[in-house]
């Protein structure tokens, strides 16, 4: 039985339990509770003086906001409902207009370069972070002088203070993948005009309203110690996926002369969290599943995860799993040690028919 038939075979089983349907009603429900947990953190911080209630504020409220794009990161792969327009409403909801994330980015960036080709140097711009950090030895390798030093000397040091702007420098690349697309008449579309007004509604609602009832410097801090504090956040749920050496970077010529399913093993790695950590990140701690099978409902992921890791060690496919603070610790200490590209994947196994 071919990888291929395996897995349809996996969907199959799937359906048997249940696992392809999607669950609207938890996710939302579970959505609002970001939503609250967020509005209660700004609350907190516009209403108390005292600075240890103030940070204490910022870091509900950031909690709240990441939870927020968790969620509707589900929505993003039309996970959340059976209907179209549902996950397309969530995902512009969660990303433009509550954490001022492009969608249209997103969906380019992430669903449709990044999933295909997790890793893939010159396909996967997540896995790219040059010219400020270099993450394979070949990149290192690659540069000369005091770019060379900075690379294997201080790079492993700086990456934490840099992270800071994470969450700005994503806003930014959205903001300029709209603009660029709406300049260009072969490349708009009416999911363009949607992402600028959900993203100009960010701003109204995050900068604009509050500007009603509190003062100038109070909500412009808020708002970009949030982004700070997101901008490691984000990191810490999606860095582990992926950064870790462990997760292989691949050259495309091995990504096209390999099995998909390898591929999407082969740079994936997941991460184990408790029950607050799971609210938190809404399936994402599942990367090898997630990545496996992108549109299935975040919450069917734990039970999910037992069969896909049997499945994995039938066929022969990658899968490690770390606690989070050590795939955390992986995915900095790869700046300190860059990985060589791979250039070759290694076959799956061929499961004999009675053991799928």
């Amino acid at each position: 039985m071919t990888t291929i038939e395996a897995v349809a075979e996996l969907r199959r089983e799937f359906s048997r339990r249940g696992w392809d349907t999607k669950a609207p009603k938890r996710i939302v429900f579970e959505l609002s509770l970001h939503v609250s947990i967020a509005m209660a953190g700004i609350a907190l911080f516009m209403i108390c003086h005292h600075p240890a209630l103030r940070v204490l504020g910022i870091l509900i409220s950031s909690i709240g906001c990441m939870g927020v794009g968790t969620n509707t990161h589900t929505s993003t792969h039309y996970g959340t409902s059976d209907k179209r327009w549902v996950n397309e409403a969530l995902s512009y909801f969660g990303y433009p207009m509550f954490l001022g994330l492009s969608a249209t980015y997103w969906w380019h960036k992430h669903v449709v370069l990044h999933h295909p080709a997790p890793n893939v140097v010159g396909v996967d711009g997540d896995a790219d972070l040059l010219p400020w950090f270099a993450i394979t030895a070949d990149e290192v390798h690659a540069s000369s002088g005091l770019r060379r030093f900075y690379y294997k000397r201080l790079q492993f040091w700086l990456f934490p203070l840099a992270l800071a702007m994470n969450d700005f420098s994503i806003q930014s690349g959205g903001w300029a993948h709209v603009l660029r697309a709406l300049r260009h008449r072969n490349e708009r579309k009416t999911a363009h005009w949607i992402d600028l007004g959900a993203l100009v509604l960010h701003y109204v609602l995050w900068i604009g309203v509050p500007l009603l009832f509190w003062p100038l410097p109070a909500v412009a801090a808020f708002y970009i110690l949030r982004g700070v504090l997101l901008g490691y956040a984000m990191y810490a749920i999606l860095a582990p996926g992926h950064f870790p050496a462990e997760a292989q970077r691949l050259t495309e010529e091995a990504r096209h002369g390999a099995d998909f399913f390898a591929v999407q093993t082969a740079g994936t790695v997941s991460f184990r969290t408790g029950v607050l950590g799971r609210y938190l990140c809404s399936g994402l701690e599942y990367q090898v599943e997630h990545h496996l099978f992108p549109n299935i409902s975040h919450v069917h992921y734990p039970e999910v995860s037992v069969v896909v890791q049997q499945f994995c060690a039938e066929r022969g496919l990658s899968y490690r799993s770390y606690s989070w603070g050590m795939a955390l610790w992986k995915s900095w200490e790869v700046l300190r040690f860059p990985q060589p590209v791979v250039g070759h994947v290694p076959v799956p196994a061929q499961a004999s028919p009675s053991s799928v």
